[in-house]
């Protein structure tokens, strides 16, 4: 066996192979170097501000300041919904320390040093358990300095409580405009998790829930400031630093005038119903109010179950606004409207049709409000006494397709583009309507109950408002509510100014010549008003009921009561302003609560509001006093009789706002069934027309 030669290490050799392993790790190190330095090159440069705002951070607190929310203010500049200071102080859940004792401890202090109520307590106690982490619960509001400061001072032992100076929004009409500005409120977890903004969780930020608040909150909103405090690392206070302001959303001005909106509201005193006041030559709605309502600086604050609970349960159902989602049978108020439409068929208005209280159609007998006929009437006379034989003739001469469209020229079943949510239009029906809808043909008993509003005609208090307007000023005017300078002339109607005299005519002498609404005379030297009242059925009358003698309104259940309408504009010589007054089951039973009345104190206020205002003072002690105090009253007398659990006291979060109320949906069911019941009534023996109205009492 050969053996191997050994190797021969000579010191170049050795010399060579040191040399390369230390070049192999010099270019190793370099390259580590390198590495090293570029790394540190890029968190210097590249990430050189994502890592100062990392450490700015850990010194530095940063909060959000809630936007002040731009004004919302009458024509004349007086303020409909502003913003005041308020101390508040709120938890923040995902802060507090989960600890049941820990718990107890801070709540016990908080309670001490705010001096809150066993109730108060209470509320605060089920919101925090029914609270999402983020979302800010109120612990109090509107706090003084003296209460706040005790707080703020005691921050360090009281973690997740978070003490804030901000503005809360205003109503200064109360419950007056309820329905016009809606309300703000803190946003839900809902809208929180659909966009991630941090404002929403912001203590003290409160968004528009219904209303112009809602729907103008994009220009109401304004931008949120920013809050700087250098902290140590236990997060204790060092120094406040600079902050960024605010910007304020922009100021809202409404074509509202913010006095006769706070006056129609307490003249409808306790009715359940609605008014609107527009201008007659530019459209501007000067008032629109719906009563009851509820105060919207309550619900702002944060309402609670209980008193949700109050207003579901109301037949008068405070939380709709009736103005735009009420629909009403615009009883008679239609019948100057049904004079342009016949006049515009061919109809002489000079024409006379005898009444003798009944007109018999086939099987069927359509009566008149006055039980022994009013005699031989032209179209100025049967304005004047609301006779309804006149247009139950006449219309079935003509057929109601002849109607349907003037009624749609004057403002039934138009939608107006405004700034309010949940509007409904109402309907003006035809033959080609019905057969679209029902597959069944028109037939005489529907013209013959649309002629006098009834059937299928439905209308929201704002279209009544509109034909006013429209039949005193002889203009297409477009109703509005924003303001503005540049506001065009309304088109003339294309109606004959004969056929608009003639029902002028028949309007005045509503009010002044004898006709049904003479309790509607002003007394304002030099104004004279024009009207049209109204009496629209919700209730079937049988034969039976007519033979033994009609219940009069005041025997019948509150919702079984007829609705009280009127419309009128003045002066009736050169109309300026116009107003539609709606009254659900009224039943003409109160005479200082009824529509006449009313719209001439209404209407009184546009040309002598110290008059108004005296008329007023004369009958609002009768009520019960003003809103507000009634409504307290109500609210005391409601939890009397309910001994509400501590439950009840928590504060409503959810997304239901009064507009989208299952009472309203439920009102809105009601009224569309009694209408259904109401349909086609007539040839099968009973009739729509009652028989025994107060109409022809209004003298």
């Amino acid at each position: 066996m050969r053996r191997r030669q050994a190797r021969v290490v000579t010191e170049a050799s050795q010399a060579y192979s040191f040399s390369r392993r230390a070049w192999l790790l010099g270019v190793a190190q370099g390259g580590v170097g390198l590495m090293l330095a570029g790394r540190m090159g890029w968190l210097a440069v590249a990430e050189n501000a994502h890592f100062s705002a990392l450490s700015e951070s850990n010194r530095v607190n940063m909060t959000l300041v809630p936007p002040r929310r731009g004004w919302i203010v009458d024509r004349n500049g007086v303020p409909i919904a502003n913003n005041r200071t308020s101390f508040r102080v709120d938890i923040i859940p995902d802060r507090l320390e989960r600890g049941p004792e820990e718990r107890a401890r801070i709540l016990a202090t908080l309670g001490q040093l705010l001096r809150l109520t066993p109730e108060d307590m209470d509320r605060v106690r089920i919101d925090l358990d029914r609270a999402a982490g983020f979302q800010p619960v109120p612990v109090a509001e509107n706090l003084d300095w003296e209460r706040f400061a005790a707080v703020s001072v005691r921050l360090p032992e009281l973690p997740g409580v978070a003490p804030s100076r901000s503005f809360a929004r205003n109503y200064p009409g109360g419950a007056a405009v309820a329905h016009l500005t809606g309300y703000v409120g803190a946003p839900t977890a809902e809208q929180y998790k659909a966009t991630h903004n941090r404002l929403l969780v912001t203590p003290g930020f409160k968004l528009g829930k219904d209303g112009l608040e809602k729907m103008l909150e994009d220009r109401l909103r304004g931008s949120p400031g920013e809050k700087r405090v250098e902290v140590t690392a236990h997060g204790k206070l060092v120094a406040e630093l600079a902050t960024r302001p605010d910007v304020p959303g922009h100021n809202q001005r409404l074509t509202i005038d913010a006095g006769l909106q706070d006056y129609a509201a307490r003249r409808l005193g306790t009715n359940s119903g609605s008014a609107v006041v527009m201008d007659c030559l530019t459209g501007e709605i000067l008032a629109m109010v719906s009563v009851p309502a509820y105060d919207p600086n309550s619900f702002s604050a944060g309402i609670s179950h209980l008193e949700w609970n109050m207003l579901s349960e109301d037949d008068h159902v405070p939380l709709m606004n009736k103005v735009t989602q009420g629909l009403y049978p615009p009883g008679s108020t239609v019948k100057p409207m049904n004079g342009l439409a016949l006049m515009h068929a061919g109809v002489s208005p000079l024409d006379r049709v005898n009444c003798s209280g009944a007109l018999r159609v086939g099987t069927g007998v359509f009566h008149c409000h006055k039980r022994g006929g009013h005699g031989p009437l032209d179209l100025r006379g049967a304005i004047m006494q609301s006779c309804d034989i006149y247009f139950y003739e006449m219309i079935r001469r003509v057929g109601y397709d002849a109607i349907a469209p003037i009624a749609r020229m004057m403002g039934l079943g138009q939608k107006f583009d405004l700034p309010l949510a949940s509007q409904r239009y109402g309907t003006v029906p035809d033959s080609a309507w019905k057969l679209r809808k029902y597959k069944r043909k028109w037939t005489v008993a529907d013209g013959l109950n649309a002629s006098i509003g009834q059937g299928d005609v439905l209308a929201n208090p704002l279209q009544l408002a509109v034909m006013a307007a429209r039949i005193g000023s002889g203009r297409a005017v477009i109703p509005s509510l924003l303001a503005r300078s540049d506001r065009p002339s309304a088109p003339a109607l294309p109606i004959s100014p004969d056929h608009l005299a003639t029902v002028r005519a028949g309007m005045w002498g509503v009010v002044n010549g004898g006709g049904t609404g003479g309790v509607a005379r002003m007394y304002v030297p030099g104004v004279a008003l024009a009207a049209k009242t109204g009496t629209a059925q919700v209730r079937r009358i049988s034969m039976a009921e007519r033979r033994s003698g009609v219940l009069k309104n005041g025997s019948l259940p509150f919702k079984l009561r007829d609705h009280a309408l009127f419309i009128c504009y003045a002066p009736a010589d050169n109309p300026r302003y116009a107003a539609a007054v709606v009254l659900e089951h009224n039943g003409h039973t109160v005479r200082n609560l009824d529509t006449p009345m009313i719209g001439r104190d209404i209407m009184t206020y546009l040309f002598d509001r110290e008059r108004a205002m005296t008329s007023l003072a004369d009958v609002e002690p009768s009520w019960g006093g003003d809103i507000a105090t009634r409504m307290a009253a109500q609210a005391n007398a409601y939890r009397a009789s309910k001994n509400p659990p501590p439950a009840a006291v928590a504060t409503k979060t959810d997304a239901v706002v009064p507009s989208d109320a299952p009472a309203v949906e439920a009102a809105t069911d009601q009224a569309n069934s009694q209408a259904a019941d109401l349909v086609g009534v007539g040839p099968s023996g009973t009739t729509v027309a009652e028989d025994g109205t107060t109409e022809g009492a209004q003298q």
